[in-house]
């Protein structure tokens, strides 16, 4: 990428961003986990499954931590592409990432659960797409590498 009038380039580092989107999905998957085992666990919320299925809650925990973990795999996809082809990549990855985790925490409160699972379920969401958004902005920041002296070549 070319920065213009600066004759500074910058390159994205595609296996150090990829690696931290690696990263960012195992943080998200355990953010949801963690999650689930605090409101089931120990605040007796039954969010996602119900009462009887206990703190664990059967395959639907590992659903939920799954899906966390593509969700993280998803947006580093979309960031990677917005640094590849978007002036101001990492503003507008902040700004998509807060309005599908807005998205993400305002679905649960219109369902037709019991409020404290509708109030557990927007905030372990809220916790997901956070830790997403400030992982990978972070790590968006380490995947970018800029050469400020533009790259000549001799000619015979």
């Amino acid at each position: 990428m070319n920065e213009p009038g600066t004759g500074a380039t910058s390159r994205v580092l595609g296996g150090r961003l990829w690696a931290g989107g690696a990263a960012s999905a195992c943080v998200a998957a355990l953010v949801a986990v963690v999650g689930i085992l605090i409101a089931r666990g120990l605040l007796d919320i039954p969010v996602l499954a119900p009462r009887r299925a206990g703190t664990w809650g059967g395959a639907s925990t590992l659903t939920y931590a799954l899906v966390s973990a593509a969700v993280a795999l998803a947006a580093t996809a979309l960031l990677h592409l917005l640094l590849l082809t978007t002036p101001r990549a990492r503003a507008f990855f902040g700004w998509i990432m807060v309005l599908l985790t807005v998205i993400a925490v305002v679905v649960p409160l219109g369902l037709s659960a019991a409020l404290d699972a509708r109030l557990a379920t927007a905030i372990l969401n809220l916790a997901i797409g956070l830790s997403v958004t400030v992982t990978l902005s972070g790590v968006a920041g380490s995947a970018i590498v800029r050469d400020t002296a533009p790259t000549t070549y001799p000619y015979p």
